[in-house]
């Protein structure tokens, strides 16, 4: 790349970031970008992940078991950051990218099916923090972190419990803490819509014990209210 170039570039992503920063985005590129670097500014770690494409993944792997929503990189946990440069290359090297953050850092997430999802709003409340929609069938509730704990034996990692590309193993409640991610808004979804703030990630992130709590509650309605059908609809 000549200096010319070099300049040219330069001046397109400073023009590119004014564009964010005055909150006046003039694309969808743009859009997207603003979005991600709003969780970027807060702390939470980010990385480069696959997205659909057409009936599959944007990934080399044969029948990927998740598509568009799994890191690049096997070297995610490591790769996730917070440096705003770093993800301003990775929008420029491939704007089409999702993006994941790592779990068990700066904040862990509850990801629970849609409908025990709508139930627990309603019971938080204003105690509620960043809650995005992932896909017509999961919400993400993004919580405090309790990753490092002072008496490790107290927690477990992520690795005891789920992977996210494990869904059909567990399509109940998910605790996503260290060794884990969750896919960002406002990555493109499999489904064909886009993961979405419900509360936006401004929101203070709150006690994850008590967000378990509630979420728990509404599985267990949710649950409840599917086997009541079940039965009903084998009489």
């Amino acid at each position: 790349m000549d200096r010319t170039d070099r300049i040219g570039k330069r001046a397109r992503v400073a023009g590119w970031l004014r564009r964010v920063q005055r909150e006046e985005p003039d694309t969808g590129a743009d859009r997207r970008a603003g979005q991600l670097l709003d969780a970027v500014s807060l702390g939470w770690p980010v990385c480069p992940a696959a997205h659909p494409l057409e009936y599959g993944c944007s990934c080399d792997r044969v029948g990927c078991p998740s598509p568009g929503m799994h890191p690049v990189s096997f070297a995610w946990q490591t790769q996730a950051t917070t440096d705003t440069a770093q993800v301003t290359r990775w929008l420029e090297r491939d704007p089409d990218a999702n993006f994941v953050t790592a779990t068990g850092i700066a904040h862990d997430v509850l990801d629970v099916p849609a409908e025990a999802g709508e139930l627990a709003l309603a019971a938080l409340g204003d105690e509620v923090g960043p809650v995005a929609a992932c896909g017509p069938d999961r919400y993400l509730f993004f919580t405090a972190t309790r990753g490092t704990p002072v008496d490790e034996d107290e927690w477990w990692p992520c690795e005891l419990d789920c992977h996210p590309e494990t869904l059909d193993e567990h399509p109940g409640l998910r605790w996503h803490c260290r060794g884990s991610y969750v896919l960002l808004p406002p990555s493109r979804h499999p489904s064909g819509s886009s993961v979405r703030w419900i509360r936006g990630p401004e929101t203070p992130l709150p006690d994850p014990l008590r967000v378990l709590d509630v979420l728990t509650d509404a599985c267990d309605t949710v649950g409840a209210v599917a086997a009541d059908t079940r039965w009903l609809m084998g009489m």
